[in-house]
């Protein structure tokens, strides 16, 4: 099969060049991007690139059809009248306008708490110390569990008679907090819930960008007399900057798959009070309410909010000449 596609293309592709005497010669294109080796690859790129096309890319057109109807509930779509209320309907819903707050509180926070906390224990890991690959180890170790698991131990942890997180605070004399039922607390929780679950991709990250810099670096720093603090913040720190980019992508991407989580911690589609977010009300209004189009039309502002947040990072690993 293979052998008759690239002989197929090969014919196709060739063109035909007089000669002074009278006749022709074959010959076979040699620029552009139509090549031996590109002939030769047809048959193991061209078919998982039209599955690929057909079950991500056309499911994405058809879901952004069906956010443009009015369907509801069970039967057949009606595209006979297509239109932008839904996306109107969403903006002007307070429980759509509260998600989308929430998405991006919890999106900002999560990626800049893991960052900080990752890259300070990478730091820490990357001066040499005793029993550096245990805790590495320990530290990652979370980020192997699903979603749901810790959900389910945080909801223990964070319980308001017997929780740990209280008991802890009851040393203190603060407290107990409700932290999954109060509407102000509820969403802090989840954040921190998550950092401790992501953080530790953030530490390999930085930790990989850590030992790429060469030592001469650290070594002139200390020459020139500059202190731990101003060494890290004027020297190592700025050169982390592919790896700060990287793992951003990854964790915003993370949290705005957070859906697991929250139904976890209610066992519903209506998830702690002040903790919705837009996959949530998304999964909720298409399998709970049944408003199909209007989870549809959430499902494509979800999608644009990950291409914003990817198509810069493309850009940027193309213009270095990485992708």
């Amino acid at each position: 099969m293979r052998e008759k596609l690239v002989t197929f293309v090969r014919t196709h592709l060739r063109r035909r060049r007089a000669r002074t005497d009278g006749g022709e010669v074959v010959t076979e294109r040699s620029s552009g991007f139509v090549s031996d080796d590109f002939v030769s690859s047809l048959p193991y790129w061209l078919p998982p690139f039209v599955v690929m096309g057909l079950a991500v890319y056309g499911a994405i057109a058809w879901n952004f059809m069906l956010s443009l109807t009015d369907f509801q509930q069970f039967g057949n779509p009606d595209y006979s009248n297509l239109d932008l209320g839904m996306y109107a309907q969403a903006f002007g819903d307070p429980v759509f306008q509260g998600a989308l707050q929430n998405t991006f509180a919890l999106l900002v926070a999560f990626t800049l708490c893991c960052l900080v906390a990752g890259l300070l224990v990478a730091i820490l890991v990357d001066q040499q110390i005793r029993y550096e690959n245990t805790l590495r180890t320990i530290y990652l170790l979370p980020m192997a569990l699903s979603f749901v698991v810790t959900a389910q131990f945080w909801l223990w942890m964070y319980n308001q008679q017997n929780g740990l997180v209280n008991m802890f605070l009851g040393v203190f004399g603060l407290g107990p907090y409700e932290w999954i039922g109060d509407p102000a607390l509820v969403l802090g929780a989840v954040v921190f819930a998550l950092i401790w679950q992501f953080s530790g991709y953030a530490m390999v990250v930085y930790l990989a960008g850590l030992r790429a810099i060469p030592t001469e670096q650290f070594e002139a720093a200390r020459v020139d007399g500059a202190t731990t603090l101003r060494m890290y913040w004027r020297v190592i720190v700025p050169q982390l900057k592919g790896a700060t980019i990287s793992a951003s992508v990854v964790l915003m991407v993370f949290a705005l798959k957070a859906f697991d989580f929250l139904y976890s911690l209610s066992g519903s589609y209506y998830p702690p009070k002040g903790s919705d977010i837009l996959a949530t009300m998304m999964v909720r209004q298409a399998f709970n309410v049944g408003h199909r189009a209007y989870a549809a039309a959430i499902g494509i502002m979800l999608f644009l909010l990950a291409l914003v947040i990817i198509a810069p990072y493309l850009t940027y690993q193309y213009r270095r000449g990485e992708l």
